[in-house]
């Protein structure tokens, strides 16, 4: 059991922690959530004992097997398959201890060392250690790789790796899902189901947390909050405890007021002056309820280009790869104005190498990519990061691409992705991964492009960022082609997926859960002769379901995009009114010398009303159309 008891933590003059208590017995899977920089990590190095605190009670179970997964890799040339069984240190030790009883002939403690490896399951030791490497994505071959082979994401799973094969009763993972697609992502979950000490994650991956925590502790404040239940749940439960948090400050500051008012009004006279004193006692012991911000820092959008093609990118019969070696084959893709695609497919596969086709940045060695006249693509990848410059500011890299732009207005753009103040015009060397990563997503926005192409963006981001980036690409009028460990990005930004796999791009018919029963599947036994017929008959029919839902997507995609566009143009309507409406509001308007004004402004008004009118009818139509189609999609399988 760990046990924390008003204790107060702080690093450097920075306080992150006062007079703050939980409790985590043993058994329980837990998350710690919070905004960066709350002191997520520092808490983990308590409970790590790394780090002390500054005053309080924290108590842990003594003699706690402790595994936590690190940050940075050593470059070793030792094989992958070796750092990962380094992690069981006294499977190492017994070994050593082995190696020299041998060299001495010592056969008693020879015999000893073997029934102590027996004991620990020491002789199956390669075999859970090839396992963990295969479920986070190393090939056999590459398990005899020396470390130094592999690039920074593949060695931080490395230490995943060595983290799992650690006999531990506690296990402290820090941002586990970082570098793994969503295929390590599944295959991880359920190794952490079936993990029997006490889990403590950071992570800003919520359907990971939803699927594997069963407690949440949320650091607000400088404060430790504990909720029962998953992400989710706690969403739900802090919430309400915002709205009611709100309530009462409300009422508190009516209560205030009164208080303060009855003290200015009687301060000067000695008949209240017992009363007065009374109130101001009252007022200091009022409990200080913070208020409940709730919104987040983020409030950008991806405008689209003015201009649109349709189709904006077409693949034709390509085959895709490298001269000497060929990944996918016979891709035909046509990209239209509001398709939202997400791409599938085991590691390695040939995701990023069809994003990088699309975005012309590798060339197919057969077939022919088609541009439409006004393309304008905005391409995201994590290597974009290195390319980055690191001395220049936010904001030199905007007045890069755009001289002519005021500060001002780089200045508010920038603003909506939390570089604010100085920090818009700091030199990003000191930049976090994701302070890298929200600027590049900022000069993909800037650009306003009408095709976006995102490789796992959400790498390095907070909840509130991926969040964000989620009702952002869900506002977004051009196309989106999105690769993405992040099921909620992808459930809630997508409405059409494709299986990358076996040298193919076809369209998959199934949703997420679909996807990793796929991923699971053990290859089905060949069909009997009794049960020839039944298969083809169920395949035909199979087939006949794919046909249907192919032809009300092929109804779904230009409606989906009228609708976006229809909204888009409410929007504008509304801002217009406004606009008007503020002027119609000032009395000066009615004066004598501007009557020719106003009519032209009662005139204009008139108009747009009437085109809202129209446009709201014909949304409500489209609505209604695209309600049915997706009932229709539903009735078909």
């Amino acid at each position: 059991m760990i046990r924390l008891h008003d204790i107060s933590l702080q690093r450097g003059s920075k306080i992150l922690l006062t007079n703050s208590s939980t409790t985590i017995h043993d058994g329980q899977k837990v998350a710690i959530t919070g905004a960066n920089g709350c002191g997520k990590s520092s808490l983990f190095a308590v409970f790590n004992q790394q780090l002390t605190i500054d005053s309080g009670e924290f108590t842990i179970t003594p003699n706690l097997r402790i595994a936590h997964m690190a940050q940075e890799v050593t470059a070793l040339e030792k094989a992958a398959i070796e750092y990962v069984i380094d992690g069981d240190q006294h499977l190492r030790s017994i070994q050593h201890q082995l190696v020299v009883a041998e060299e001495q002939h010592n056969n008693n403690l020879i015999a000893h060392l073997h029934s102590e490896l027996e004991k620990i399951d020491g002789y199956t030791t390669h075999h859970r250690a090839a396992q963990l490497l295969h479920g986070l994505g190393f090939s056999t071959e590459q398990e005899q790789l020396p470390v130094t082979h592999f690039s920074g994401g593949w060695r931080i799973r490395l230490n995943l790796a060595q983290a799992l094969m650690k006999p531990s009763d506690l296990l402290l993972l820090d941002e586990p899902t970082n570098h793994l697609d969503l295929d390590a992502i599944l295959w991880l979950e359920q190794w952490l189901k079936s993990y029997r000490g006490t889990l403590i994650i950071i992570s800003h991956d919520r359907d990971f947390l939803d699927n594997v925590v069963n407690q949440i502790i949320h650091i607000e404040h400088q404060r430790l909050n504990t909720y029962r239940g998953n992400y989710s749940q706690f969403e739900v439960l802090r919430s309400e405890q915002l709205a009611h948090q709100q309530s009462m400050l409300e009422k508190q500051q009516a209560q205030r007021a009164h208080i303060e008012s009855f003290i200015a009004r009687f301060r000067a006279k000695a008949s209240k002056a017992k009363q007065v004193q009374s109130r101001i006692k009252a007022l200091e012991r009022l409990e200080n309820i913070a208020p409940a911000h709730v919104d987040s820092p983020f409030t950008f959008t991806f405008p689209s280009s003015e201009k649109i093609s349709d189709p904006l990118l077409q693949l034709q019969d390509c085959t895709l790869g490298y001269s000497d070696h060929t990944i996918l084959q016979d891709v035909k893709l046509n990209i239209h104005p509001g398709d939202a695609i997400g791409l599938l497919g085991p590691n390695g596969a040939g995701k990023s190498t069809l994003l990088k086709n699309l975005a012309g940045i590798l060339s197919a060695p057969k077939g022919e990519r088609i541009c439409g006249e006004h393309l304008k693509i905005g391409y995201f990848a994590q290597h974009q990061l290195e390319y980055l410059d690191n001395n220049a500011s936010p904001a030199l890299h905007l007045q890069r691409l755009s001289p002519d732009a005021s500060e001002q207005s780089i200045r508010n753009f920038l603003g909506s992705f939390d570089f604010r103040g100085d920090l818009a015009f700091d030199p990003i060397t000191h930049f976090s991964g994701g302070e890298k990563a929200r600027l590049a997503l900022a000069i993909i926005a800037w650009q306003k492009p009408n095709l976006l192409l995102l490789d796992e963006p959400t790498n390095h981001l907070d909840l509130e960022m991926r969040q964000a980036l989620t009702i952002a690409l869900q506002a977004f009028t051009g196309a989106l082609v999105v690769v993405s460990h992040d099921r909620h990005l992808l459930r809630n930004c997508v409405d059409q997926l494709l299986l990358v796999a076996n040298n193919q791009v076809k369209e998959y018919e199934g949703d997420l859960d679909d996807y990793a029963q796929w991923l699971n599947q053990d290859k089905q036994p060949s069909p009997d002769k009794t049960s020839v017929n039944q298969t083809a008959q169920a395949s035909q029919s199979k087939k006949d379901q794919r046909r249907k839902k192919a032809e009300i997507r092929q109804q779904l995609r230009p409606l989906t995009s009228k609708i976006k566009q229809q909204e888009l143009a409410l929007e504008q309507l509304l801002i217009k009114l406004d606009t008007i409406a503020n002027q119609l509001n000032d009395n000066e308007i009615y004066s004598d010398d501007k009557k020719e004004q106003l009519k032209q402004l009662l005139t204009e008004q008139h108009t747009i009303k009437k085109q809202q009118e129209e446009t709201e009818e014909q949304l409500l139509i489209n609505m209604a159309e695209l309600e049915t189609l997706e009932e229709a999609l539903n009735d078909a399988g």
